[in-house]
């Protein structure tokens, strides 16, 4: 609200000009700003948070390695090495120590679209498709979030114990990997449905296979670079 205020009387019996003062009410605006506040507060659809469920590996057929049991048929082990390097070997290492002295038993990939998740959809194989068409359902309406939920797990968890065909993905960084190496590749998980997967630590002897595979010591321990190459091998952390 606006107001002009003027200066009549004069001084002396000599004419002056009138003086015009403006003054601006802006408590209006204030009540306005607050309604457009209190309008947006309740038409804005308001984020829910998101949480990424993380499944520790079942105990089907132990294979003991780095303290995690799995079936060695459907063991994928991913390690996120340093400069945005990614690596897996599939299946379980020979008990002797062996396989950590074959550096062809480490691959490296990539988080490309037709890298490591290629790995994952090709062992992922029947329970992928399944999900992605109940993902296809839960876009048209056609099921909600809870029975979407439910029927997904219900598969992999047929996947898992019945049929003994879905992939246990165990999640290795290193020191030298970042939060966004990890961040991929759980995306990636999620991707390609795949049901179980877990982060767990290096072993020693993974960090010995990645040494052969790279050349780098940094992915060794402190004990291992005393020791030097002799011993390490087997080794588990």
């Amino acid at each position: 609200m606006a107001e002009i205020q003027t200066n009549d009387h004069n001084e002396g019996g000599k004419n002056k000009q009138k003086k015009q003062q403006l003054r601006v009410d802006f408590t209006p605006m204030v009540d306005m700003n607050m309604l457009l506040i209190t309008f947006f507060m309740f038409c804005t659809t308001l984020l829910k948070p998101q949480t990424m469920n993380i499944n520790m590996p079942t105990k089907d057929k132990p294979v003991v390695d780095s303290g995690n049991d799995v079936r060695a048929s459907g063991a994928v082990t991913v390690i996120l090495a340093g400069n945005d390097e990614i690596y897996y070997y599939l299946g379980m290492p020979a008990e002797d120590g062996s396989s950590y002295e074959d550096a062809s038993f480490l691959v490296q990939s990539s988080y490309a679209p037709d890298g490591f998740r290629q790995v994952l959809l090709k062992k992922n194989a029947g329970t992928y498709e399944q999900i992605q068409d109940l993902k296809v359902q839960l876009q048209r309406g056609e099921i909600n979030d809870s029975i979407f939920r439910k029927m997904s797990a219900d598969i992999q968890d047929k996947a898992m114990k019945e049929l003994k065909i879905a992939p246990t993905v165990m999640i290795k960084p290193t020191d030298l990997s970042t939060y966004k190496n990890l961040v991929d590749v759980l995306d990636e998980m999620l991707i390609c449905n795949i049901g179980a997967y877990a982060v767990i630590d290096m072993s020693d002897g993974d960090r010995y296979l990645l040494y052969k595979k790279t050349g780098n010591n940094a992915y060794l321990t402190p004990q291992q670079l005393a020791q030097g190459s002799s011993g390490v091998k087997g080794k588990k952390k």
